[in-house]
């Protein structure tokens, strides 16, 4: 038994650490985002990309994508697509979460440095890219063109929309964005996102892209790549498969031979397409 004089002993990986609700936002009818800080301790530090599991006390947890930036509140944007979700976004500031993590392998944004940066996000898929975002925009000078390519199904399900507007008026990034249905006001561009790959403004012989959404999605957009003359080596995905536990240890997030929750959930897209077509063995 530990005494006053000695350290509490580490959390076990699969319990829980109590995180306050400071700041909640909506984001589209369904999503929301929510920031949150530790009960007590250090704040949760993370690699771009990584994700928590995510627990509302008597409920259960889903993995989330962690969307902050390093040094900050936690800052997850969560879509309500069943009990466990809409629990968590109907938290109000001053709710208590749980929160397992960091899990996963993240995006490479160290093995960008020097290369023109490709984020091609669609949907909810940009949440899990923006903290990849912040970190190249943070030391901006050390990377080529950054550009940015993001499409929802209709302009009401765009996140982060000041944001992406903010980027935008940026003369450091090129911000590109596209809906598959316009309404009503909508002057933007009309159709999916793989299409604006084509005439981004990005160097395929020096350069490397980040893809997060819709599986089907993220396969047209490798193609459109792989078409602009980029490797595949240097195209990563981020999976977002049925995740149980974090560790690997449960299976339930296995794709043929990998575990996404150990050995992704960003993959090279020379690792991870092969078995795109595979559920599980």
């Amino acid at each position: 038994m530990a005494t006053a004089a000695e350290p509490a002993p580490p959390l076990q990986p699969m319990a829980p650490r109590p995180f306050r609700v400071v700041r909640r936002r909506r984001e589209t009818a369904d999503t929301w985002t929510l920031e949150l800080e530790p009960v007590e301790g250090a704040p949760l530090d993370f690699l771009p990309g990584q994700f928590t599991m995510l627990y509302a006390f008597g409920i259960g947890e889903v993995p989330i994508s962690i969307c902050g930036e390093r040094g900050g509140p936690l800052v997850q944007t969560v879509r309500a697509v069943g009990a466990v979700t809409e629990a968590i976004c109907a938290s109000k500031p001053g709710s208590v979460l749980g929160v397992r993590g960091p899990f996963g392998r993240g995006w490479p944004v160290e093995e960008a440095l020097g290369l023109d940066v490709v984020v091609v996000a669609g949907g909810i898929g940009l949440p899990p890219l923006r903290p990849a975002l912040y970190e190249c925009l943070k030391r901006r000078q050390e990377y080529g063109d950054v550009v940015l390519l993001y499409g929802s199904r209709t302009p009401a399900d765009l996140v982060f929309r000041r944001e992406v507007e903010r980027w935008r008026s940026r003369f450091d990034v090129e911000v590109d964005v596209t809906v598959d249905r316009g309404e009503d006001g909508w002057r933007g561009n009309v159709g999916v996102v793989p299409k604006l790959i084509a005439s981004a403004r990005f160097d395929p012989t020096a350069a490397l892209a980040m893809i997060c959404g819709p599986e089907i999605m993220m396969r047209f957009a490798a193609e459109a790549l792989l078409d602009r003359g980029l490797p595949a080596e240097r195209i990563w995905v981020s999976m977002e498969r049925d995740m149980k536990c974090g560790l690997g240890w449960c299976g339930h997030c296995q794709l043929g031979p990998t575990l996404i929750c150990r050995d992704g959930p960003v993959y090279r897209w020379d690792e991870i397409e092969p078995l795109m077509e595979v559920r599980e063995l």
